[in-house]
């Protein structure tokens, strides 16, 4: 039998490669700093690629590796790594989530003392040979407020270190309960600008999404309090890095320290390298001897337990789960993923408690999988493409989410049943699913107590409005002059004349425009847009 090849693509630990040779079982293959030109013509041999940051996993690379099933990523980001063409060409994508979790706390806290006490510039003066001990003057960390902005596995060590030191901690971070910010000992603040005014120090700790692209902007560096000092070793584009220098120059920043930018490396003009006031490293934040041997093992032993065992650990894009039993909870999966992701934008961002709850035949599923697919489908929206079916427990737990099974011997008129109810403090909400059908198509049965049925796809709209006659000829009518087209509808209310739920399947997102048109007409009270 041929052995499986695999090919170590950017450097990791001797240990690493040593796990992954052990016994014999693999043939592994060390050569980094390839092209990708080099790289296609040599992965059609290999049947996994282990990669760190340096090395991009393109379409054009999956289209002709004949032979990969595993792609490991020693670290927690897979951004170098094209999941959805691994995903389509059936490549399993794994990363490791905790690997790095110290060496980056650490270094996100030597980065807060150094810009504190300039030492950067102070070393680089004395070496010069000059003795300014007026001009690098610094400030103290005792007493000082620090602002964390994202309070995941880094942020609640910062958090940590930060109270060691004396120091008091305000946390914003959307996703976060309240008992488990009294545990870290953090003043929990609602929203990002309510807590800039109070911070000396700033330190970021977010995934990079839609939402938190440039959370740091211009308006928000204003609303700062003057003087404040500025770290981010999470991603780059989490600052507006042009605002950021005008502040630099200005003193409403007096300093900052960064460890990932926008563009990596800089480019030769990159204009924040001219100012005196702030400090760089190049994503050094994972960088220690032990962060790298820890995910050198790590992704070693998760590419063997693949190759030779066919078990998937910290898998990015599909659930760590048997092949067997895959085949009988896949329905299951995806229909938990998007109930969870459902939930996600109908809940606040703030919640106590998620409880999944199964039905008839359901009730004899192994139901970790599927419990971990809801959770995902949850979470994504707090942890970015960083979450997965492995490490979403772990999240949960981090953000103080309570994670309730339930099985239920409720009689319903389904043969089984799924339903996924989040609870912020005494509010809930609630989206029930079940399959149609031969070909097990799934659907949206109940939401929020309310008997519908949706596809869970796409673009759906939601809209509460008064029972009145000529409703649905008047939304039917805004959304034709807008060109959005309807694929389904279901209607649902509590009594004749009472409050109705009205559910759309759309086939293109409306414009907020239209949104606020349907919200002018007086029988409609809420109005708003899911994207599965």
């Amino acid at each position: 039998m041929e052995i499986p090849k695999v090919l170590v693509a950017d450097p990791v630990s001797q240990r690493g490669v040593d796990e992954l040779a052990a016994g014999g079982a693999l043939e592994v293959v060390v050569k980094t700093g390839l092209p990708e030109a080099e790289i296609i013509k040599i992965i059609p041999e290999f049947s996994a690629l282990v990669v760190r940051s340096q090395t991009k996993v393109t379409a054009n690379v999956l289209e002709a590796a004949s032979k990969l099933k595993v792609i490991g990523r020693a670290g927690v980001g897979v951004d170098n790594v094209n999941v959805d063409a691994a995903t389509k060409r059936g490549v399993i994508v794994m990363n490791t989530p905790g690997g790095n979790t110290i060496s980056t706390a650490e270094h996100a806290f030597s980065l807060l003392v150094s810009i504190a006490r300039s030492i950067p510039q102070a070393d680089a003066s004395v070496k010069a040979g000059k003795w300014d001990r007026k001009k690098y003057e610094g400030v103290e960390l005792y007493n000082k407020s620090l602002g964390i902005l994202g309070m995941g596995r880094i942020g609640s060590e910062i958090a940590r270190r930060a109270i060691a030191f004396g120091m008091r901690v305000f946390a914003y971070d959307p996703y976060l309960s309240s008992s488990k910010a009294r545990s870290l000992q953090v003043e929990l603040v609602e929203n990002v600008d309510d807590l800039l005014p109070h911070c000396d120090f700033i330190t970021m700790h977010m995934p990079l999404t839609d939402e938190t692209h440039h959370i740091l902007d211009e308006r928000r560096l204003g609303l700062c309090r003057k003087g404040v000092r500025i770290v981010n070793c999470a991603r780059g584009g989490l600052i507006d890095e042009a605002a950021l220098g005008v502040a630099l120059q200005s003193g409403q920043v007096a300093a900052a320290a960064l460890d990932v930018f926008e563009v990596e490396p800089p480019p030769a003009d990159f204009a924040l390298r001219s100012l005196p006031n702030i400090v760089f490293t190049p994503h050094l934040g994972a960088s220690t001897a032990e962060a790298q041997e820890n995910v050198g093992i790590e992704i070693a032993q998760a590419i063997r337990a693949a190759l030779l065992e066919g078990e998937i650990r910290n898998a990015v894009n599909m659930p760590s789960i048997d092949a067997k039993t895959a085949a009988v909870v896949k329905p299951f999966l995806t229909l938990a993923d998007k109930l969870g992701r459902f939930a996600a934008q109908l809940a606040p961002k703030r919640n106590d408690r998620i409880v999944i709850t199964y039905g008839g035949k359901a009730v004899e599923l192994p139901t970790e999988g599927v419990t971990r697919a809801a959770l995902t489908g949850f979470l994504k929206t707090a942890g970015g493409e960083e979450v997965n079916s492995v490490n979403v427990r772990t999240m949960a737990s981090t953000l103080g989410l309570l994670v309730e099974e339930v099985k239920s011997t409720e009689q319903t008129d389904f043969n089984e049943w799924l339903h996924v109810a989040v609870w912020s403090g005494d509010s809930k909400v609630s989206l029930g699913g079940t399959f149609f059908g031969a070909k097990n198509e799934p659907r949206i049965v109940r939401l929020n107590g309310r008997s519908i049925e949706a596809e869970p796809e796409g673009v759906i709209l939601l809209l509460e409005n008064n029972d009145v006659p000529g409703i649905v000829g008047k939304v039917g009518t805004i959304l034709g002059k807008h060109k959005v087209n309807i694929a389904s509808m279901s209607l649902s209310r509590d009594e004749a004349g009472g409050q109705a739920l009205t559910v759309l399947n759309l086939d293109s997102a409306p414009a907020s425009e239209v949104i606020q048109e349907l919200l002018s007409h007086p029988e409609i009270s809420a109005a708003r847009i899911i994207q599965l």
